[in-house]
């Protein structure tokens, strides 16, 4: 890797640790620069605006990560609903990164960012449309395999887990507590049940 891309991806990884804990809004250019002690120049080269930056974690930190955490898990299932389920626990019970406090970055960048500015909605929407599509595939697999009903709706499944998940972070992030999550966890478990 050269050094230019070294200090772009720096300058990307330690904004998001910054966005993360403190929000878009509230992190400064001035900030970011500090943290990642790169020259003002320096920053400007790789990044035009900070929303240009924030358009750069989106798309080049936060895809791949989403693509080994949400997607990859689903495509080769052999139990979609208990794959699901176990996905979902994971994200909320047992992944570091993803700190309680803090909530769900994609779901804290969507609220801060989407109904305003036209390319995170659409950068935020494409990675909500891959977490959903892959479920949808693994549920209509599991009714071909025979362990989803049939008359299982995959995009009603979908939407129902995704909505949960992220209302749920919100609700952690409120209460800076994973109890929450468990509650939520017992009744996707519940809800999950009735569709095998």
């Amino acid at each position: 890797m050269k050094k230019s891309e070294v200090t772009r991806l720096n300058i990307l990884q330690k904004a998001f640790e910054l966005i993360y804990a403190k929000g878009y809004q509230t992190t400064s250019v001035d900030e970011i620069i500090a943290t990642t002690q790169v020259t003002k120049g320096a920053f400007y080269y790789h990044f035009k605006t900070k929303d240009e930056m924030g358009l750069a974690i989106i798309n080049e930190l936060l895809k791949n990560n989403f693509k080994e955490t949400f997607i990859e898990p689903l495509q080769s299932s052999e139990n979609p609903l208990e794959t699901i389920y176990q996905q979902v626990y994971d994200i909320l019970m047992e992944n570091d990164f993803l700190k309680v406090e803090y909530g769900c970055p994609t779901s804290n960048f969507t609220q801060e960012m989407a109904p305003w500015h036209v390319d995170f909605t659409k950068a935020l929407n494409e990675l909500s449309g891959r977490w959903e599509n892959a479920m949808i595939s693994c549920i209509e697999n599991g009714k071909k395999q025979g362990t989803v009903k049939e008359h299982v709706n995959g995009k009603e499944v979908a939407v129902f887990v995704m909505s949960g998940y992220w209302g749920v972070r919100n609700l952690g992030k409120l209460e800076n507590s994973k109890s929450v999550y468990l509650i939520y966890l017992k009744g996707l478990r519940a809800y999950f049940d009735s569709l095998q």
